[in-house]
């Protein structure tokens, strides 16, 4: 027995040794095999397992090393295990096995990696108490690279306006460019922007100092350029956002959430312009590779926008196939989907069907009923349906007293001529208000709508109790006194009169510089007249007073030709062209005009023919039958010089 254990106890150490050598070395895929002796003479060595597992996780073989652990069950590998289920964004099981590993507290190793799990799982809430309390308990080189993850939960956590984000320091470029997210998603684009270009430039420089190539400079500068031509999309500058997304995808950029974010936003640019690239877009933006690299938030949009791209290409069946998937998948934009599904449904003239859909929806979704039935409304407006979208305005309930709702009510009562029911209306919104004891503000408005619409209906005494009330409001308004002397006007002229005297007076309203200055005003003149009178303004002496000019323009006779006689009376037909004159002749042509032959001497007749233009189409530029097709003119970029060619020069262009 001894005999047979010196060479088996030879074997695993010199193993053992190339393992340790092979693994300083970096060179795991050797090392693998040097485990395999090991595992080939002692099978159960735990040292061994743990080694290869190590080694398969190094040559990023995650799948091999997972399913090696739970072959050998190697249960004591709880760290190996969850990280190999992270990274094949098995999410639930790590967390599972993190929280099964039955130890308490976690040890570092597992504490971080269960926070990063959480924030894959967008437990954002969660994973920010967990590094605020690794950061508070750790101190070792990794300090910053967890404040800039810090930086991304709270850039997360800040898409909802309601909570309140941690302070995020400011000292590398990966923590500039999460300040920049956290502005991005409070809105403030300005600052975002300008963030983003400050961390372009620090992580430039920080690169070209740590001695990275162009093609890895670019490769991280354009995470930062993508985020940048987003905030820059927000605030309108869609040219320049667009020439980034493309100068990017340009790159063939490795990080597939990269090229997601890039394709998706360059389709919302393209809305329906350019279809044809946005489809090709799309497709790179629902790859399977980006699906684990997004959050839930993004991959929802892109949803969203593939189910518009098909809208806008007016694809019917993909549309209704893809929102009732977006619908199941994404439940929270379920009436969006609906929207989109009934957007197609008005294209293809089934209204009726969409209002159906529309309906029962809101019957079954109360808190979108108020929304549902305005969509309702445009459908039943785009049938010219008048009557059925006043009666849906008016389920409205109290929200028909709105002032959106009250002047969309007024606007068709008046279309289909129901003057009294406008009036009507108008008048209940008033008492509503009033009632109801809504801000002045509003109830000012409201009361200000509803006179002006009496004035102009003449219902004067209606408009003159909405008016009086406005004037307890604001007694100093006069444009409302105005209207209320003139409602008055119609029916109580004593009242009207007495009013009247509460008007300032016409001196105080105008000074006599203002008039001088509104009767010199050039406004109503022409452009020559007003330059005219300007040059031509003199400032009278006040003794003598300006005589009038005479006029020192002469008519000139008009010349007679040299041949003139005045004994012969003028031909009374020289006005006409020649060929309306009594005595124009056309020019003889005929048969002899038709046989004479056109062409060289010796050639035959038929021959002739063939180049006789006479009888072509009018091949001139002015002919309606020939086309014009007229190139447009090159970009300031691709303008050439003009003048003669020059030989070319041999090289490469």
């Amino acid at each position: 027995m001894s005999k047979d254990a010196n060479p088996k106890e030879a074997l695993i150490k010199a193993a053992y040794a190339d393992v340790h050598k092979f693994g300083n070395n970096r060179e795991f895929d050797k090392a693998v095999k040097a485990v395999n002796r090991i595992l080939g003479v002692a099978p159960d060595d735990p040292t061994a397992l743990h080694c290869k597992v190590v080694c398969l996780m190094q040559l990023s073989k995650f799948e091999e090393a997972y399913k090696f652990i739970e072959k050998n069950r190697l249960s004591s590998l709880s760290f190996e295990k969850a990280y190999c289920e992270y990274r094949l964004n098995k999410q639930q099981q790590a967390l599972k096995t993190i929280d099964d590993a039955g130890l308490q507290p976690l040890p570092p190793n597992l504490k971080e990696l269960r926070t990063q799990v959480l924030y894959r799982l967008e437990r954002y809430d969660e994973c920010l108490d967990s590094y605020r309390d690794i950061i508070k308990n750790t101190s070792d080189e990794y300090e910053d690279e967890r404040r800039t993850n810090l930086s991304a939960v709270a850039a997360n956590l800040a898409v909802d306006q309601t909570k309140e984000v941690p302070d995020v320091p400011e000292d590398t470029y990966e923590q500039y460019f999460n300040s920049a997210c956290i502005q991005a998603n409070r809105q403030k684009y300005a600052e975002a922007e300008r963030k983003l270009r400050t961390s372009e430039k620090l992580c430039r420089e920080f690169l070209e100092d740590e001695g990275a190539s162009e093609e890895e400079i670019i490769e991280e500068v354009d995470v930062i350029r993508v985020q940048l031509a987003y905030v820059l999309q927000l605030q309108g500058k869609t040219k320049e956002a667009a020439s980034i997304y493309a100068d990017c995808l340009r790159h063939k950029p490795k990080d597939a959430a990269l090229v997601a974010v890039a394709s998706n936003n360059s389709v919302v640019i393209n809305k329906d312009q350019n279809v044809f690239d946005s489809k090709k877009k799309i497709r790179a933006a629902l790859a399977d590779a980006c699906e684990p690299k997004l959050t839930s938030r993004q991959k929802q949009v892109i949803a969203v926008n593939n189910c518009l791209l098909a809208l806008y290409t007016n694809a019917g069946d993909q549309v209704q196939q893809l929102s009732q998937k977006l619908a199941q998948t994404y439940p929270q934009v379920e009436f969006e989907a609906l929207l989109i599904r009934c957007s197609q449904l008005a294209k293809d003239r089934k209204h009726k069907e969409a209002i159906d859909q529309l309906q029962k929806f809101a019957a079954a979704h109360k808190s979108h009923e108020f929304v549902s039935k305005f969509a309702v409304i445009q459908l039943q407006l785009l049938q010219g349906n008048r009557k059925d979208a006043i009666e849906t305005l008016l389920s409205l309930g109290e929200a028909k007293y709105k002032p959106g709702v009250v002047s969309a009510l007024v606007s068709l009562y008046l279309g289909t001529d129901n003057k009294t029911a406008a009036s009507a209306l108008l008048k209940s919104a008033v008492d509503w208000y009033k009632k109801n004891k809504v801000s002045s503000g509003d109830l000012s408005d409201m009361w200000r709508q509803a006179a002006e619409f009496h004035l102009r209906g003449g219902a004067s005494e209606t408009a003159a109790s909405s008016l009086e009330e406005l004037l307890k409001l604001n007694s100093n308004d006069t444009k409302v006194l105005a209207q209320l002397v003139i409602a008055y006007a119609q029916f109580q002229p004593k009242r009207a009169l007495e009013l009247s005297r509460k008007l300032p007076k016409l001196e105080t309203l105008t000074t006599a510089s203002e008039i001088d200055a509104l009767e010199a005003a050039n406004w109503v003149m022409s452009v020559k007249a007003a330059k005219k009178s300007a040059n031509a303004k003199i400032e009278p002496s006040p003794s003598t007073p300006l005589e009038k000019k005479k006029n020192q323009n002469r008519k000139r006779k008009g010349k007679l030709p040299k041949n003139y006689n005045s004994e012969v009376a003028p031909d009374p037909e020289r006005w006409l062209p020649k060929y309306e004159r009594t005595g124009f002749r056309k020019k003889r042509g005929g048969a002899r005009g038709k046989d004479v032959i056109k062409g060289s001497q010796g050639m035959a007749s038929g021959a002739a023919d063939q180049y006789d233009m006479s009888n072509r189409v009018n091949l001139t530029k002015n002919s309606p039958a020939t086309p014009v097709f007229q190139e447009t003119a090159p970009g300031p970029r691709q303008q050439h010089r003009k003048g003669g060619h020059k030989k070319k020069k041999g090289g490469r262009f």
